[in-house]
């Protein structure tokens, strides 16, 4: 265990899955999911983020975010230790691991998933068809519609065990029927974020050191630390699979 203050940085969709986890001290900023449209912009926001929590004399930063589009990589850690999901992007975060989101991509690779989170920034292909109906008009917007989601034929929704399930269930039924998508359900599981808030960061996390940079080839070896944090909670929060039992 390493003794020290942390703080968490995390996209406004994994944040949804965080916070019914963290500790009430544990310090975090939320970062908006539209900087994923320019990953450019995305890691200048996070070297930002991560260069402020440096100053603040945070010795531990956790992302909550994985590759996300190559954002990550080239992040300096400065005077902190960076923890990051080895993961290529939060749907693995959602399901609990990297194998559980292999498998579903092997089962159908045109998958489009949705989560609490997702509904809830605005970010779904219904929102977009939503904006493109008043950039364009709606019989443009079908068309472009219809090529985007050439390639898709399932959706997911990632019952991640927050609250309102039920609502945000149907909004994902609702958006399969519109666009003629495959609707299913699966479980999501908190396995993965538990382990980043808390740790161990085992092969499935990077942890990169003060002074490092983040590498791309970080996320495709199993060289890292193993070291655990917890600096933040003595007595760590029960998971949902345990409150089950």
């Amino acid at each position: 265990m390493e003794n020290g203050r942390t703080k968490v940085i995390a996209c406004a969709t994994v944040i949804e899955e965080m916070l019914p986890l963290m500790p009430a001290d544990l310090a975090y900023e939320v970062l908006d999911f539209g900087l994923h449209l320019v990953p450019g912009s995305l890691k200048a926001r996070l070297q930002e983020a991560i260069d402020a929590a440096c100053a603040e004399e945070y010795d531990t930063v956790i992302l909550g975010y994985g590759l996300c589009s190559m954002a990550v990589v080239g992040l300096e850690t400065r005077t902190c230790t960076v923890v990051i999901p080895r993961v290529d992007d939060c749907i693995a975060c959602f399901l609990g691991s990297r194998d559980a989101y292999t498998a579903q991509n092997k089962k159908e690779p045109g998958t489009y998933y949705l989560t609490k989170g997702w509904i809830e920034v605005s970010d779904t292909i219904l929102d977009e068809y939503n904006r493109t109906v008043t950039k364009y008009g709606e019989e443009r917007a079908e068309r472009i519609m219809r090529v985007m989601l050439h390639n898709y034929k399932r959706l997911v929704y990632i019952d991640t065990g927050t609250e309102n399930q039920s609502y945000y269930r149907q909004y994902a039924r609702n958006v399969a029927q519109k666009f003629n998508l495959r609707f299913e359900e699966v479980k999501g599981s908190d396995d993965l974020i538990y382990r980043t808030l808390f740790g161990p960061w085992n092969g499935d996390f990077v942890v990169a050191r003060p002074g490092k940079t983040v590498q791309y080839t970080d996320f495709k070896t199993d060289a890292t630390s193993t070291n655990n944090l917890n600096a933040f909670s003595l007595s760590l929060p029960k998971r949902k699979e345990d409150n089950a039992e």
